[in-house]
């Protein structure tokens, strides 16, 4: 089966690694690949540790990236050296070759026997950044072995890929505490 987690509302990493504690608790093998992320969050700590039934890889840098008109002038003051902005269809290309080694790291796994379940977390906005292209992610998915449970998170999934999907969950925020200035909180959303 694939599975899309999309949507501009909060958990959809969360929901995938609530599948992946699932499918440990029944003996399935997880692998999961962040992309654009490095290791800072909380919940990598505790899924490092379900090794060598799970594998957790990330592949990104320390720092966002926009495309130009993306931003306000006061969001990209506010975000100052923690993001790049770039020309549309001109990403980094240092960020451009991470996330395509990243992606056929990934590829590979997925392709392989040694795992049940395959997360491709914020896959979906590597997409949208192009970052990884459309022809990647359809040739990997065309290639799964039937029992194979692939899972792609992130905003802005392609309708293409919502076309394909088995099951496609849209998280929608309704509202949210940044709007009154609540900051990502350390064990919530990091």
């Amino acid at each position: 089966m694939i599975e899309v987690y999309t949507g501009a509302g909060k958990g959809k990493t969360t929901a995938a690694i609530g599948l992946a504690v699932r499918a440990l608790g029944a003996g399935l093998r997880v692998y999961i690949m962040q992309f654009m992320k490095s290791l800072a969050y909380s919940e990598q700590k505790v899924l490092q540790g379900f090794a060598p039934q799970l594998a957790l890889y990330t592949t990104g840098k320390p720092f966002f990236i926009a495309k130009e008109g993306m931003l306000t002038e006061e969001e990209r003051a506010a975000w100052g050296e923690d993001v790049v902005v770039f020309p549309q269809g001109e990403p980094p290309a240092d960020y451009l070759q991470l996330m395509q080694d990243g992606f056929a790291k990934a590829a590979k796994a997925a392709r392989s026997g040694a795992w049940d379940v395959v997360i491709l977390d914020e896959l979906n906005v590597a997409l949208f950044f192009e970052l990884i292209s459309r022809e990647a992610v359809e040739s990997l998915l065309n290639d799964l072995p039937p029992e194979r449970e692939i899972i792609l998170t992130g905003r802005n999934a392609p309708d293409w890929l919502i076309a394909r999907a088995d099951l496609v969950t849209e998280m929608r925020e309704v509202c949210h505490y940044y709007a009154k200035g609540v900051t990502a909180r350390k064990g919530i959303e990091n």
